[in-house]
């Protein structure tokens, strides 16, 4: 069996529809076969974060379980991985073992009838981590900008969505509109005009990173105010960095920009180092 153009036409279709809902999955494609196998190079998948095959055709379940096994560790790690399915035959007389690492190849047992060879590249397709900024002052316009060179979506959550001009951020909408998907990092950067409301709005968001641009002084006041309307809301402000970045002494707006997206890059590659270490 090999993917018709109108079979290919429909997986693209889905791809799209996955990316442009922030869906994390992964694209399975078979790069080689050796002697019989049911899937040919060209031949492609679409698999989710669960392992589970949405569209496509890369064999039958002796493939499936071992490109779901890829799919779900590519996703988690955000590396691709190249897997050969080989029959047990093969695996012995080479000395190879199921799941061995062998020059950058992970390699898997084909319990097929067939007793084909088939090499399926794995490739993780990530929706980039979301950064929501709140206002439309110069920090937030120079946070947008730059933040465009740093792999991130830009969301802007501004009082008046149609007073932004089109590409300076990925996105706009309206100051208490619901945030979905939740962002991973959320900056307040609203400068006097609707801090209270966009501050409560960002902790409330479900971001791993919050910061307030701002005086310590200014923060402490709001901060002071949420925890009197909502004592629940105490943890989530104990961890909202403020005043937002790292200290260079950031005077323009630029510089705050900057400084802001340099702690946020410190703190996503702490986390791939830990993927790397095992940590």
């Amino acid at each position: 069996m090999t993917l018709s153009r109108h079979d290919l036409a429909r997986l693209d279709a889905e791809m799209q529809w996955l990316k442009d809902r922030g869906v994390p999955f992964a694209v399975a494609t078979v790069v080689r076969t050796v002697d019989a196998t049911s899937a040919k190079p060209g031949d492609k998948a679409l698999v989710d974060r669960d392992g589970t095959i949405l569209m496509g055709w890369v064999g039958g379940g002796c493939a499936r379980a071992a490109v779901g096994r890829a799919a779900r560790e590519t996703i988690r790690s955000g590396r691709p991985q190249l897997i050969s399915l080989r029959p047990q035959e093969v695996l012995e007389t080479e000395g190879l073992a199921a799941g061995e690492l062998r020059d950058g190849v992970r390699i898997a047992r084909n319990g097929c009838p067939s007793k084909g060879t088939m090499d399926i590249f794995v490739e993780p397709i990530l929706p980039l981590p979301r950064l929501a900024i709140f206002g439309q002052g110069l920090v937030a316009h120079a946070l947008a900008d730059l933040a465009d060179r740093f792999d991130l979506d830009r969301l802007m959550i501004v009082p008046a969505p149609e007073d932004i001009a089109p590409g300076t951020a990925d996105r706009v909408v309206a100051a208490g509109d619901t945030l979905d998907p939740p962002p991973r990092f959320a900056v307040v950067a609203t400068q006097g005009s609707g801090d209270t409301d966009a501050l409560r709005t960002a902790v409330t968001s479900g971001a791993d990173y919050v910061a307030f641009v701002g005086s310590a002084r200014k923060f402490a006041t709001l901060s002071a105010r949420l925890r009197a309307e909502d004592p629940a809301l105490g943890l989530r402000l104990d961890r909202v960095h403020a005043p937002a970045g790292l200290h260079i002494n950031a005077i323009t707006p630029q510089e705050i920009a900057l400084s802001v997206l340099a702690q946020i890059t410190a703190l996503r590659r702490a986390g791939d180092r830990r993927d790397e270490t095992g940590d």
